[in-house]
């Protein structure tokens, strides 16, 4: 198992060991030792499924109530997942940070609390599971506009369906007062 940091501190892309043979394949998605030893702190208190569409683009979110870090795969199928770093003073403030997810490569990211997440669906459909660190707070919900032209992810799709609430989200700039503080 290795655990790949990023130009993002805390933000780690994990590549599990996957134990193939012609039965099919077996791997751990989560060990509590091991991802803690690779950077990855949990505890996790909730999982959640989602399941999307080709085009689909879902982001950016993040808590501020009850900040959460999320531990993201896809089980099936292929997105491209991303973290911007939205913590007011950080030295990376406004970066972001992307990687294919598919049910094939078996991929994992972790967001740690302070990050926006987002992903767009590159396949006809994905399925995908995280973890969280705390639970869901419809008030601490934040969204960043997915397409701000000062975080400038490079999304793999050209015109991607969004949601109203996503469509409507504020640009950073707009949202300082709304973000964490870095420590």
């Amino acid at each position: 198992m290795r655990f790949l940091e990023t130009a993002l501190p805390g933000v780690i892309v994990v590549e599990p060991d996957v134990h193939r043979d012609p039965r099919g394949f077996f791997l751990e998605t989560y060990h509590l030792d091991k991802y803690r030893a690779g950077g990855i702190p949990g505890p996790f208190v909730q999982d959640n499924h989602s399941h999307s569409v080709r085009g689909t683009l879902r982001g950016l979110h993040a808590q501020v109530r009850r900040p959460q870090g999320k531990l993201v795969r896809a089980v099936a199928g292929e997105m491209f997942d991303v973290a911007v770093d939205i913590r007011r003073g950080s030295p990376t403030f406004g970066r972001w940070f992307g990687v294919h997810l598919t049910g094939e490569n078996f991929r994992q990211i972790y967001i740690p609390p302070g990050y926006a997440h987002g992903f767009c669906v590159l396949s006809e459909r994905v399925h995908v599971e995280y973890k969280c660190t705390d639970f869901y707070d419809p008030g601490g919900e934040v969204g960043i506009a997915w397409n701000d032209p000062d975080i400038g992810v490079g999304w793999p799709i050209g015109e991607p369906t969004v949601s109203d609430k996503d469509g409507r989200a504020p640009r950073l700039a707009e949202a300082l007062d709304l973000l964490p503080v870095y420590e």
